[in-house]
């Protein structure tokens, strides 16, 4: 139950700190006293909408805080270990600010939480029905909620509607394949054409560079030939008189006139080392003379082999033989890959097929469990509606096929007839006090199943008066027995059947003449009187106290 609100500067509100207590408590005030500021802070700190215009006039922002304490086994607490939160036995505390600048933050505990989050955590805490609410009557998803509630079929709706999200989410895949398979089967045939023809040319890196050196070679090989043969000629010629000659004779000569000058002897052993360096490229050259061919037939290879690199890289757009390589395994990889899409095909589908019956089952199971609980459901609904002096009103909750979704394959209709005559859709038969009616005797039931620990009312009384009042304060004081209830509103007839009532003002500050919104707890005599007010308005007659006071004696009783 939520046993304390805070609040600092929001709206009209400059400093609140209130506490509750369990069973029914009222709120009364005058119209424009502040009553929906109040129920605004509270909407606040369970996730609602957060804006600069919030913030009051005494300070550049707004803290409102909330404390709820719930048994220690709640629903809740799994949703706390989920998000790694102190669930602390059941004794929460939330907190939401606004800045200056319209940044909301939020918390829970000490902990700042997404206020996503925190909408999934005040749905299992408070349930707020507004005055306007009465429209949701008539929406499908809503009216089948609560027949679900009803039923307990909460944990198999859950479970119905996290698979059809699945069943979605795997047939969206499979269509995806589908269309990648089809794509890759209408350009396979030309793929498999260009992977052939890679394979057989038998690539191999480094290739197309030893090719075309060696297609320069065997284009130059009689050059090459008659160069190699000038060189060695002038080295070292048959008859004498080379290079090398001249240098053994040179050396000999230099060798003779060291043994008087040592200069002499250091530039023959000089001269010396060169020639040896000279042989060595003598040989070097008789060995790459033996090494060059001459040969038309390997020319012609050679070159009939570059043609076919060159082709096949100008068809691929690549420049190098490694970029063809790269080519030839891409294709091959893809048509692995299409061997894989095909398997990975079969896998969904046989997923797909799984999922399908397991939704199907459990639709029969929901459908089943829908149309049983419906034959009770209806009965209490009409109980509650005639004991708020609907005597005639008939009321039923038909359960028809529909296309399959995430509720299930289910339809259901809330059938309406306030004089026992036709039904027909609740929406279009009921006024605005049978609607408040109506609405009350399904929360009524909702609260009981749906293990919420508060539920708020906001003016569900709206459009009904007299007995038909007091109807209602009895079945929203049966409400409080079993849970916390908050009654805003402005009959005196629900307004007596409260534990704790509270007053909400509108006073002005008197130091700077703004209007201030407050609230505090009545009793006794100031109950009887802000009773009174209501009964008979802003002037209170003494019959008005008598009946107030008759009232309050009759919920006692």
């Amino acid at each position: 139950m939520l046993s304390r609100l805070h609040i600092r500067n929001y709206v009209l509100i400059d400093s609140l700190d209130i506490s509750f207590p369990g069973g029914l408590i009222i709120i009364t005030g005058r119209t424009g006293a502040g009553k929906s500021i109040l129920l605004g802070a509270l909407n606040l700190v369970l996730g609602g909408k957060a804006g600069p215009e919030m913030i009051g006039a005494h300070g550049d922002g707004c803290v409102v805080e909330a404390d709820f304490e719930l048994r220690p086994d709640s629903p809740l607490k799994a949703l706390f270990e989920e998000n790694d939160l102190e669930w602390n036995d059941g004794l929460i505390t939330i907190r939401r600010t606004i800045s200056a600048a319209g940044r909301s933050r939020s918390f829970v505990g000490d902990i700042p939480v997404p206020v996503g989050v925190l909408g999934e955590i005040a749905a299992y805490l408070v349930d707020i029905h507004s005055q306007h609410q009465t429209r949701i009557l008539t929406d499908s998803a809503y009216q089948m909620e609560l027949l679900d509630h009803y039923g307990g079929n909460a944990a198999d709706a859950d479970a119905c509607r996290a698979l059809w999200k699945r069943l979605g989410a795997l047939r969206r895949e499979y269509e995806a394949l589908e269309e990648r398979i089809a794509r890759q089967d209408e350009q396979r045939e030309f793929d498999a054409a260009r992977l052939e023809r890679l394979n057989a040319a038998r690539l191999v890196a480094g290739e197309l560079e030893e090719l075309e050196a060696e297609q320069k070679r065997l284009s130059n090989a009689e050059d090459i030939k008659e160069n190699l043969f000038a060189a060695t000629s002038a080295l070292s010629p048959e008859e004498g008189g080379g290079v090398l000659s001249q240098l053994k004779e040179a050396s000999r000569a230099l060798s003779r006139a060291g043994k008087f000058i040592p200069e002499a002897q250091a530039l023959g052993e000089r001269m010396d080392a060169s020639r040896t360096e000279l042989d060595d490229i003598l040989s070097a050259l008789d060995d790459i003379a033996e090494g060059i061919e001459v040969s038309g037939d390997r020319l012609q290879q050679v070159e009939d082999r570059l043609s076919t690199l060159y082709t096949l890289m100008k068809l691929h757009r690549v420049t190098t033989v490694e970029e063809l390589i790269a080519v030839r395994d891409r294709l091959q990889a893809e048509f692995g890959d299409a061997e894989s899409l095909e398997e990975q095909l079969s896998r969904l589908s046989a997923d797909i097929g799984k999922a399908e019956s397991e939704y199907d089952a459990l639709c029969h199971r929901l459908t089943v469990s829908r149309q049983h609980c419906s034959e009770g459901f209806s009965p209490e609904v009409e109980y509650q509606l005639r004991f708020m002096e609907l005597e005639k009103a008939t009321f039923r909750a038909e359960v028809t096929d529909a296309p399959p979704g995430p509720t299930g394959k289910d339809a259901v209709r809330f059938l309406f007839s306030a004089d026992g005559g036709r039904e027909i859709e609740v929406g279009k038969a009921a006024s605005g006090g049978e609607m408040s009616r109506i609405m009350l005797a399904l929360k009524a039931m909702m609260a009981r199943h749906a293990e919420m620990p508060t539920m708020i009312f906001d003016e569900i009384d709206t459009g009904v008066s007299g007995s038909a009042a007091d109807a209602m304060g009895s079945v929203i004081c049966s409400m409080g027995s079993y849970m916390q209830v908050i009654a805003i509103t402005h009959l005196p007839q629900v307004a007596a059947k409260g534990n704790a009532h509270y007053l909400v003002t509108k006073n002005e500050d008197p130091a700077t003449g703004e209007s201030v919104t407050g609230i505090s707890e009545i009793s006794g005599e100031d109950r009887l009187l802000e009773l009174a007010r209501m009964l008979s308005g802003s002037s209170l007659t003494d019959a008005a106290i008598r009946n107030a006071a008759a009232l309050i004696q009759a919920s006692q009783a």
